[in-house]
This record gives structure tokens, C-alpha cells and sequence, in this order.
């Protein structure tokens, strides 16, 4: 009822399936298997409060390597691998919030490259765009 359409972001057959009608399926709260590894990939803030960081996305780490902090509370690596994402220093954060992820593969470069699920999400977005301009166009020349 709020929109147009809906592109399906959990993984698995429908990723990137573009939904004229119905919803999405519901947010799990838990990131896909990245080499078996899901929620131990994502980092989270240990309090609420201005986030800083010591590291920046592309970083190798180790498990317990620092990455930051939140209000003097130390964010670890919670497993080893590259640092994938990570929120901006000095954004105000509320504990538990995701501030960032780790990819166990280790590869820099997925840090600046796009991923299956953005390319498949990409492209129901895409597919959304032109069948609505493509059927407001038409609705025009009426």
C-alpha cells in the first residue's frame, strides 16, 4: 500500500525478485553464511553513544583485534578476516546497532567490488524503474 513495488533482498530463490503486489519476505535479523560464518561477522556497538574507529574498511584483522570504540568501550574483531563495512567515525550509535561487518574470506577487493546480492538486487530495482516509467509513459499519451 506504500508503494509501487517491492525487490526481495533476503537470499536464497527470490533475491531480486521484483513484487507488484504482497510484501517482501520478513528481515531474519541474521546476515547470510559467509564460509559457514553468519552473526559472528557482524559488529555491533557494546553501548550507545559516539562510535570511533581505529580501522578503516579493507583493514585485515585478526579475532580481538581492536577496530574501535563506543564511548571508551573497545570493539573487537569478533572473528578473522577483512573489515567489509564500517559506519562513519563520530555517528551517535545505540547498543546493539550494526556498525560494521568482517568478510572471513579475506579478499580486499569484494570491499570495492559488487557483490551477487547487490547485482541481483540491482537489477530489480532496475526492472521496477522501467516497467513503472515505461507504464506511466504510456498512461501519458492516453
Amino acid at each position: 500500500k506504500d508503494c509501487r513495488f517491492v525487490v526481495e533482498t533476503n537470499r536464497g530463490h527470490h533475491l531480486g525478485r521484483l513484487l507488484i503486489s504482497g510484501s517482501a519476505e520478513p528481515n531474519t535479523g541474521i546476515p547470510g553464511p559467509v564460509m559457514g560464518i553468519t552473526e559472528d561477522r557482524v559488529l555491533r556497538a557494546p553501548a550507545s553513544g559516539v562510535w570511533n574507529r581505529d580501522l578503516d574498511i579493507g583493514s585485515f584483522v585478526k579475532t580481538g583485534d581492536r577496530i574501535g570504540n563506543v564511548e571508551g568501550i573497545t570493539v573487537e574483531a569478533t572473528i578473522a578476516g577483512v573489515i567489509r563495512g564500517l559506519i562513519r567515525e563520530g555517528v551517535m550509535v545505540h547498543e546493539g546497532m550494526k556498525i560494521g561487518d568482517i568478510d572471513p574470506r579475506g579478499r580486499p577487493e569484494y570491499c570495492t567490488t559488487i557483490s551477487e546480492k547487490a547485482l541481483a538486487i540491482a537489477g530489480g530495482v532496475l526492472e521496477g524503474i522501467l516497467r513503472f516509467t515505461k507504464s506511466s509513459a504510456w498512461k501519458s499519451k492516453q
